[in-house]
């Protein structure tokens, strides 16, 4: 009993010292809650004060962000911040009994909870104590998606987006200019750029600025900076150390830099901080000169077109609606399109605008007329295009500002011969008169070069031409209107029967009256202000009144070619100032009313094909440039020796289209007279024979010592079937060489073929190719017309030559030689035919292959074929010449067109070409031709497929898929 009893009191001894403890503990707890409560809250505040320091730390670097490890400790911070906020609340609590610590009990366990929450407070704020550091690099977003707009619908700048994403594939290609005029489209495709998939898996990072109008390093380099989302220390940071910076993020990084709006030239190593380019990052910029994308060092360039009327229509369609469903209002909207010149922005805001209109008819009409005066009135919709198409005519300097509105004088669209414009832009005094017309024509050309760069006048498909849209005409007719010293009276094509009204044309500076029906004049123009006076091609005015010059002291220009005058009146004489004065095609001219004597500052004339005598004329040996025509010399008793008074001539084109007999008559004194003249800068002559030719050269003083002297010589004046194709491609078909009806080689021809550009072999007998003229001749050569000479069998002979041939050559036309077999006969030697772009074979009817063996390997240029009426052609690329042709063959070809080619049954045996750069093809009368060698995968930038209907029903397709792609591109006829 007495183990029993001391087992219990032992038992009992320790229950109780457990409990005693227990208490005591707690009263401990209860006397510590105060001091618990400030340790959790210090424990707390430094662990709130870690938490800081570490976000100062990644939000003091922009590009640097938390690591994942970091995030959740901060997270794992808030939850804890939360927890000790309640039991704060717990112990402040005095309205709560359930929390008030007034039990003995509650306040130990209140206590005990903040003594364990202190621990593990400081236990986190321990786990807050990083080694491997709190921020790593910020991963930057590959692109910023802009929400670009749909242009699938607008083919001329889906084919310039399509062109640019092929261009950003070729390695050797790392900067592409986007440039056309204002409004054209140009950000449109740069943003779809931005925002292409293709793209975004082909870079690493693809970066859009917008340059500003007036771009500095500064702006650039912070745009950038934004974008990639860098901090640069210090806002004083020099423009060096911000590029560095930038390249240092870049390095090594494979980046798409789009640069929209490029107002001037910028140099991406001052902004970026790198001269070349990372390995495979490519540049695209979009400008609205061609000359910036030439200074920027573009490797390829894409013009923006503007968009054809189908893709116009259906953008307008699009943007107004079912406000068009009338027939009536549907008409109007039709010439509303038009009357927008394929200017996406034009458009855009005319529908916006003509869409308020709903289906009212009355108030679509009178939106079309307004539309068609917003050159003199103010249109909604139209004023904001205006100001932006401003942009480009405040950007140019005066002189370049007056040669553009000048440029409005003639019709929209219209083709303007580009010698014949530099003339009038000399005569009205934007280039200086006090030099040769050579330097002034190098002026004009530099002129011309930057209105056509900005799209402010573009070139025709004939490259001496020019035109200028109709929207960029309206606005040059709306600038001059604001302008007190270039009032314009603009009426040409409008079919008027008589003169305007005197209130039209009294204070005109300039006055175009051209292709009209006025059959009468005025009696007197009061205009002493006047400049220049357009009456061309109004072939019903037969006679000018006595009086109508009087008032026209100022008139500098006067163009009456293409009328039917026959005199010109007394009153002409007071026109002191006149400097060009153009009569051409004035069949009926025959005297001059006037003193002639009296133009005493004239220096253009033109009378080719009217019958006024040099004896008229014989008095102005001031003028500079004289075009004339044989018919010139006297019909009856040829004047010989009456030239020689034009020795001040810089420049004489002498027309031959009469008989050949009767130029022998005079050609040899008009020779030597020529011959002497020694200001004497481009001759155009018909010399009889090759020895003639021969002997001008040899005794012209100026031929001998100006080897830049311009000549476009003949030995005949043939009816060739392409009289025009030496002059229809260059300038540099002024050095120009024709022969006509010749015989062999003459070694005394040689030397001028060896400064020939433009070189025309026509109806020749005695040679068998054309390399029997020497291939050492040849080096200059650009253009090359081969016609009649039917003992021709092939054009080039390469054996036994160790040099390249025709190196430069870039237009070849190929017509009518009936024995011609091939184009080149032996080995090709490398480098032959490099640039050749455009080959055009016509009526050869023993030629069986285009393409010899080795040939077509040299011809990476070449961007245009024509065959037409070559019997015996089967394949355009031979099978049998061409084994084992790369798949790239051909990489420029972008034309191809056959015609009555009735053996032909390929163009290549099968689909293994890529046609890269393919865009159209033309077939017609080509019955045996079943097969195009396309697939689903080449090809990729066809456009138009031509042909009849019936010739597309029978071909024969390996896949009807690939029948369904290309059917959508045929345009049958």
């Amino acid at each position: 009993m007495e183990a029993v009893a001391g087992a219990l009191a032992v038992k009992a001894y320790d229950d109780g010292s457990k409990v005693v403890g227990f208490f005591q503990k707690k009263n401990d707890y209860v006397k510590d809650l105060k001091e618990n409560y400030h340790k959790l809250k210090s424990e707390l505040g430094k662990l709130q004060a870690r938490r800081d320091d570490i976000e100062a730390e990644f939000n003091r670097d922009k590009r640097m962000q938390a690591t994942r490890e970091c995030q959740d400790w901060i997270l794992r911070v808030k939850e804890m911040e939360i927890q000790v906020s309640k039991l704060e609340e717990k112990y402040n609590s005095k309205g709560k009994p359930s929390w008030k610590p007034t039990s003995w009990t509650s306040r130990s366990k209140l206590s005990e909870r903040m003594a364990k929450k202190s621990e593990e407070v400081h236990s986190l704020w321990m786990d807050g104590i990083f080694e491997r550091g709190v921020v790593v690099a910020k991963s930057v977003r590959p692109v910023e998606k802009i929400g670009a707009p749909n242009i699938e619908d607008k083919q001329s700048l889906q084919g310039a987006f399509r062109n640019t994403l092929n261009y950003l594939k070729r390695d050797k290609i790392t900067r592409i200019g986007i440039w056309g005029a204002l409004g054209i489209g140009k950000t449109a495709i740069m943003q779809n750029l931005n925002d292409n998939e293709e793209m975004a898996k082909m870079f690493d990072k693809i970066i859009w600025v917008t340059v500003s109008k007036h771009p500095s390093i500064e702006k650039l380099q912070e745009a950038i900076i934004r974008r990639l989302e860098l901090s640069v220390e210090g806002t004083s940071s020099t423009t060096e150390e911000k590029a560095q910076r930038i390249s240092e993020e870049l390095e090594g990084k494979k980046c798409l830099i789009l640069l929209d709006e490029v107002c001037q030239k910028i140099d991406l190593h001052e902004v970026m901080g790198f001269r070349t380019l990372q390995k495979d990052s490519k540049v695209v910029l979009a400008s609205r000169s061609r000359g910036i994308c030439y200074d920027m060092d573009a490797d390829e360039l894409i013009k923006v077109k503007n968009l054809s009327y189908d893709d116009a229509w259906n953008m307008f369609q699009k943007t107004v609606g079912d406000a068009i469903s009338s027939p009536s209002i549907k008409r109007i909207a039709e010439l509303v399109t038009n009357e927008c010149g394929g200017l996406p922005l034009l458009i855009d805001r005319v529908a916006r605008t003509l869409k308020k209109n709903g289906k009212n008819e009355v108030l679509w009409d009178r939106g079309l007329r307004r539309l068609q005066r917003w050159d003199s009135i103010k249109v909604e919709g139209i004023e904001e295009v205006l100001e932006f198409l401003k942009l480009c005519y405040h950007d140019l300097d005066e002189i370049k500002k007056g040669c553009f509105l000048y440029s409005a004088l003639y019709p929209e669209e219209c083709e303007i011969c580009v010698d014949y414009l530099m003339e009038c832009w000399r005569a009205e005094g934007f280039m200086d008169y006090r030099y040769e017309i050579k330097d002034a024509r190098g002026e004009g050309h530099e002129i011309l070069k930057e209105l056509t760069d900005l799209s402010l006048l573009e070139r025709t498909n004939r490259i001496k031409f020019v035109k200028m849209n109709k929207v960029l005409r309206k606005m040059a007719l709306k600038m001059s209107s604001q302008r007190n010293d270039f009032k314009l009276l603009v009426k040409p094509q409008e079919g008027l029967n008589d003169f305007p009204k005197r209130e039209e044309w009294e204070q005109a500076t300039r006055i175009s009256l051209m292709d009209n029906q006025l059959q009468t004049l005025p009696d007197t123009l009061d205009c002493c202000n006047l400049l220049t006076l357009l009456l061309q091609r109004n072939m019903f005015l037969m006679t000018i009144p006595e009086s109508f010059f009087a008032s026209m002291q100022s008139l500098r220009v006067l163009d009456l070619h293409a009328t039917a005058i026959e005199s010109l009146p007394s009153s002409l004489s007071n026109s002191i100032h006149l400097r060009g004065l153009y009569l051409n095609s004035c069949n009926h001219l025959r005297k001059f009313q006037f003193n002639i004597e009296a133009l005493v500052k004239l220096e253009a004339l033109d009378i080719r094909g009217t019958q006024i005598s040099l004896l008229e004329i014989g008095s102005l040996r001031q003028v500079r440039c004289l075009q004339m025509s044989l018919s010139n010399f006297g019909m009856e008793n040829p004047i010989e020796g009456e030239i020689s008074n034009f020795n001040s001539l810089e420049e004489l084109s002498i027309e031959v289209r009469s008989s050949k007999l009767w130029w022998d008559k005079i050609v040899d004194s008009v020779k030597k007279e020529v011959a002497a003249w020694e200001k004497l800068t481009s001759l155009r002559f018909c010399f009889p024979e090759v020895d003639c030719l021969e002997l001008f050269v040899s005794t012209s003083p100026v031929w001998n010592k100006n080897s830049c002297m311009t000549f476009q010589f003949a030995n005949d004046h043939p009816d060739s079937t392409c009289p025009q194709i030496l002059e229809s491609f260059c300038y540099l078909s002024n050095y120009s060489l024709k022969l006509v009806d010749g015989n062999g080689v003459n070694p005394r021809m040689l030397k001028q073929l060896m400064v020939t550009y433009a070189f025309g072999l026509i109806n020749h007998r005695g040679v068998s190719r054309l390399s029997d003229f020497g291939v050492e001749n040849m080096n200059r050569m650009l253009v090359c017309l081969i016609e009649g000479c039917n003992e021709m069998e092939t054009i080039i002979n390469g054996e036994g030559i160790t040099q390249e041939v025709l190196k430069c050559l870039e237009h070849l036309c190929i017509n009518n030689i009936l024995n011609l077999k091939s184009i080149w006969q032996g080995p090709v030697y490398a480098g032959s035919l490099a640039q050749l772009k455009n080959l055009t074979l016509s009526r050869c009817p023993e030629l069986k292959k285009i393409f010899s063996n080795g040939m077509i390997q040299q011809l990476p240029q070449l961007q245009h074929l024509r065959v037409e009426e070559c019997g015996q052609i089967e394949e355009i690329i031979m099978e049998s010449e061409n084994n084992g042709l790369e798949a790239n063959a051909l990489p420029s070809l972008k034309t191809l067109v056959l015609l009555n080619l009735p053996e032909l049954t390929s163009i290549w045996i099968d689909d293994s070409l890529e046609w890269p750069s393919l865009q159209r093809i033309k077939v017609s009368t080509c019955d045996k031709l079943k097969r195009l060698p396309f697939n689903n995968a080449n090809a990729t930038k066809l456009r138009f497929i031509e042909g009849h209907e019936s010739w597309w029903g029978e071909l024969v397709w390996e896949d009807e898929a690939i029948k369904q792609r290309l059917q959508s591109l045929c345009i049958f006829n």
